[in-house]
């Protein structure tokens, strides 16, 4: 594994609006106990960042765009919307699927003590983006002021009390499970049964059934449609068409995807992407007036 990372691989999407005089604290723990910086990518990353950790936690927050974060314990989407809560030290990588726009803030791992001690993805509450925009103006210095002290201590207090979402996709640890979990990322589409998946592993239905729920809390069926979700996120977030992506994950229609992503998310994909200020590409967009929402 891979632990040194460079401050330009944050930004090795051009044009990218990311400020070094923070990222260069990422792996202090003196001055400000919390810092910020703007994220604006034209593009995605043609190629994931590998593993690699920080001294300081993060939170990163999506505005447009789709985030995709691994760690050892799953993998992670961050669709508009949400952010990312990463922990002091956690070794993770980073895909950044399409256009994108956010904030992220770095904590101090003193100041993270308390807060979430596994990766996570949590809802921002307006008050948090609030802060978190104010946060991002902070030149590093040696100390807060008494306000900005204040702001802090609230701003902390929001991500300690955020709600948690569900966009964790956990990963299995038996070898031989792991590997039908890799295949099934690699390839939603594959609609192999629970019988011939176990088949394969060189494990009775039975066993594999027991040990995907102990390792991942999921079933089997579960886990596999949130791969798929997550999946779909990713190329929703790349413009592709309601259609294509019901095809190619492996549904029998695009009104199955539909049925299935509006019974996660609340809402049919359009209303999704609507939501979150992407509009649909009008030559590429939701195939129809069913799929549409």
């Amino acid at each position: 594994m891979n632990n040194v990372f460079r401050p330009e691989d944050a930004v090795a999407l051009p044009p990218a609006q990311v400020r070094h005089d923070v990222l260069d604290w990422l792996e202090r723990d003196d001055g400000l106990a919390v810092l910020g910086f703007q994220i604006e990518s034209a593009r995605g990353l043609d190629r994931e960042i590998d593993w690699h950790q920080h001294r300081r936690a993060q939170l990163i927050s999506v505005e447009a765009g789709l985030l995709n974060i691994r760690t050892r314990h799953g993998n992670w989407s961050l669709p508009p919307g949400c952010a990312g809560w990463m922990p002091p030290g956690e070794p993770h990588t980073v895909g950044i699927s399409g256009p994108l726009r956010g904030w992220g803030l770095i904590v101090s791992a003193e100041m993270a003590h308390d807060l979430p001690d596994q990766p996570c993805v949590v809802a921002i509450s307006d008050l948090l983006q609030a802060l978190a925009v104010r946060v991002t103006r902070w030149a590093p210095a040696a100390a807060a002021d008494l306000r900005q002290q204040h702001m802090i201590e609230v701003l902390l207090d929001e991500i300690r009390n955020a709600p948690r979402q569900r966009m964790h996709l956990p990963m299995p640890q038996d070898r031989r499970l792991l590997r039908i979990a890799s295949q099934l990322i690699a390839n939603p589409a594959d609609g192999r049964s629970l019988e011939q998946w176990a088949q394969w592993a060189g494990l009775s239905p039975r066993t594999l059934t027991r040990h995907f729920r102990d390792e991942t809390t999921l079933s089997f069926a579960q886990w596999r449609q949130q791969a798929r979700l997550a999946d779909g996120l990713r190329r929703l977030s790349d413009g592709r068409s309601v259609s294509d992506i019901a095809h190619a994950l492996g549904f029998s229609s695009p009104s199955a995807f539909v049925t299935v992503f509006r019974r996660h998310f609340g809402c049919p994909p359009g209303r999704y992407l609507a939501r979150n200020g992407q509009p649909l590409n009008p030559t590429r967009g939701l195939a129809s007036p069913a799929a549409s929402g």
